[in-house]
């Protein structure tokens, strides 16, 4: 899941008109992969979440850190950034992300997901003193009555720990790009960020994963999601940001649910409920209209 919002003031070589499409599309298929691969590993592997998280991050740290040290030979590099905050927040989502998608579709994840990060921004701007006017008011209601019903008991509800586990996800990437917000060079301030929580990671491995061998497949998924769609995708994020307004690139966010619950569909052959579809449009709906100017 991305930021949500632009992170920096800092601005990479200019971008031709066909390359600012086609990398945005790439970006948003990536951060869709990245619950698709989260849930084909938890729930079709015998892999341990705290495993999973780890490969995830440490793959991730691995493949950012050798982007910045590129970027630091060929082009305008600055040094390593990020911090403990970060780091800490960092690892809270993914987490929280992954050993919610032992037990949480792959959409409904997603929806679960995009919806806490932006109620926190949200949320977090009223706090900061900004005064939405009344349709951005009706949007966050809908946004959170949405969540409400995608996640209160029925017979086709979610695990309620598994959801709860995903809106903590939410919140925390939510808080993470609040703090990365302060950055000049959100990539590698992100690639600091990722290699302190692989640190955390591991301590968490250490205290809860049992000593069983990894399956090669469950681990495919978490090279996967760590280097191409988590490392990459935040590399190609940063790369086309510029080029966006901060209420487009919000707005373009409104796919990565939709795309989720389509592979997720397809892939893991999970049923689009009628649910999904009622709180989905709720929750992005009512997002969509937090995000009109004026």
């Amino acid at each position: 899941m991305p930021p949500p919002s632009r992170l920096t003031e800092h601005r990479e070589h200019h971008l031709s008109r066909w390359q600012v499409p086609l990398l945005t599309a790439l970006t948003l298929l990536a951060f869709a992969g990245n619950s698709v691969l989260g849930r084909l590993a938890l729930a079709t592997t015998v892999i341990e979440p705290a495993a999973y998280t780890l490969l995830r991050l440490a793959s991730g740290a691995l493949m950012l850190a050798l982007l910045v040290h590129w970027r630091r030979r060929y082009g305008a590099g600055v040094r390593q950034a990020g911090d403990w905050h970060g780091g800490a927040a960092l690892f809270v989502y993914a987490a929280a992300f992954s050993f919610s998608y032992v037990s949480v579709a792959t959409g409904l994840g997603a929806l679960l997901l995009f919806g806490a990060v932006q109620i926190t921004m949200i949320v977090a701007a009223i706090i900061a003193g900004e005064r939405p006017r009344p349709l951005h008011w009706l949007g966050l209601v809908l946004a959170f009555v949405g969540l409400v019903l995608l996640t209160r008991p029925g017979l086709d509800a979610p695990p309620l720990l598994g959801s709860a586990l995903m809106l903590t996800a939410g919140i925390a990437w939510g808080v993470y790009s609040l703090h990365g917000r302060r950055s000049r060079d959100p990539l590698a301030a992100t690639a600091g960020n990722f290699v302190r929580a692989s640190v955390l990671a591991a301590a968490l491995a250490v205290l809860v994963w049992p000593i069983t061998p990894l399956p090669a497949d469950g681990v495919g998924y978490a090279l996967l999601s760590g280097m191409v769609t988590s490392g990459l995708g935040y590399a190609l994020w940063y790369r086309v940001l510029p080029a966006l307004s901060a209420v487009r690139a919000a707005s373009l966010q409104l796919t990565v649910p939709v795309l989720a619950t389509l592979a997720g569909a397809v892939l893991v052959a999970e049923p689009i409920t009628f649910r999904v579809v009622v709180s989905g449009m709720l929750v992005l709906g009512g997002i969509a209209l937090t995000l009109r100017r004026g």
